[in-house]
């Protein structure tokens, strides 16, 4: 039995300390994780291009569908590698992970950047705005003028939030360095190497199979993993009782314990998605390799019941938007609206 099945649970910063037990990397199952990513990938993408060389095009729009699974699993390996977790080497980590986000879209030290950012941030109602997604309280949306209003509404109706919202993250946003950042050269160096290398495989693609198989081949791949990547970042933050708080009242453990999900899924799907599921354990120690988080909740069962969100439920999750510090839980516009007519 693990030491946190008996006696008081374990404070949420005395977690550090716990999981830092789970931490080192395997170099050869890293490794593994690769080959069993990329790999599939690879060859779904050359089915889809053989279907179209003999004549049955319609067959490479069913097999983007996995195509796309394993192309948000070699993202999720890139998230791994930000955070220095999937290997022990510094370089290694950062070189497999830019090399991933020519495929993925993502300059990869911008991303790692403004992701540690949100990591350090998450759930801080005083310190939104960067690797986040924007969420209003209750107050906050009420105090916007009516048009203020209709861009928030317009901004979280589903349709826009995972329809739109995939292409202007990974076609659009990512090529340019965004907010203060532009005005440092620095800056400019991840988005403009990531598109340089991006620029070069396309062409090269287009050259090999023909540019047109190759559009109608990767944009529903890209589209359809961006929706999914999207849907996972939502649901990871965006559940009913998860945690804001302003920065005096604001931990860094709690945020992560209480505002991060576990979002429980299918075997099958939480392997193509990297375990990236267990996201309170992720925001609590950072440094676990995806592949040790199903041991975490095997050995310490508490985590297991914290923050858990079912497949199920988080369809529901997607009518939420905004926070209300008084029932301290996140509401829909329809419930929002109900409180104030009371």
């Amino acid at each position: 039995m693990s030491k946190t099945d008996s006696g008081a649970p374990p404070a949420a910063a005395d977690w550090l300390r716990i999981l830092s037990n789970y931490r080192d990397p395997s170099f050869r199952r890293s490794t593994f994780e690769i080959v069993v990513t990329a790999a599939p990938f690879v060859a779904l993408w050359a089915l889809a291009w053989a279907a179209w060389e003999f004549g049955y095009g319609w067959l490479s729009f069913l097999l983007a569908v996995p195509a796309a699974a394993f192309l948000v699993r070699l993202f999720m390996i890139q998230h791994d590698c930000g955070h220095g977790s999937f290997f022990k080497h510094r370089a290694l980590n950062d070189w497999t992970g830019r090399v991933i986000g020519v495929l993925t879209l993502t300059p990869y030290d911008a991303w790692k950047r403004a992701h540690n950012i949100h990591h350090g941030t998450s759930g801080n109602l005083d310190k939104r705005g960067t690797g986040d997604l924007d969420t209003l309280t209750v107050a906050e949306y009420r105090a916007l003028p009516f048009w203020g209003r209709m861009r928030y509404r317009l901004y979280r109706n589903p349709l826009v939030l995972f329809g739109l919202g995939p292409i202007y993250m990974f076609i659009l946003r990512h090529r340019l360095p965004l907010g203060e950042t532009i005005k440092h050269w620095r800056a400019w160096i991840s988005p403009m190497a990531t598109n340089a290398a991006t620029a070069a495989l396309i062409v090269g693609m287009m050259w090999l199979v023909g540019w047109k198989e190759f559009l109608l081949i990767q944009i529903p791949i890209t589209l359809i993993a961006g929706v999914i990547g999207v849907w996972l970042f939502f649901i990871q933050h965006q559940f009913e009782d998860t945690f804001w708080a302003a920065d005096g009242a604001w931990n860094v453990h709690d945020a992560a314990l209480r505002g991060s999900s576990y979002y429980v899924m299918p075997k099958p799907l939480a392997w193509l998605t990297a375990h990236i599921g267990i996201h309170h354990v992720h925001h609590l120690y950072a440094r676990i390799p995806f592949y040790r988080l199903p041991q975490v909740l095997r050995e310490q069962t508490r985590l297991a019941d914290a923050s858990r969100v079912t497949l199920w439920q988080s369809f529901k999750c997607a009518r939420l938007a905004l926070w209300d510090d008084t029932q301290r839980r996140l509401l829909s516009f329809r419930e929002a609206r109900k409180i104030a007519h009371h």
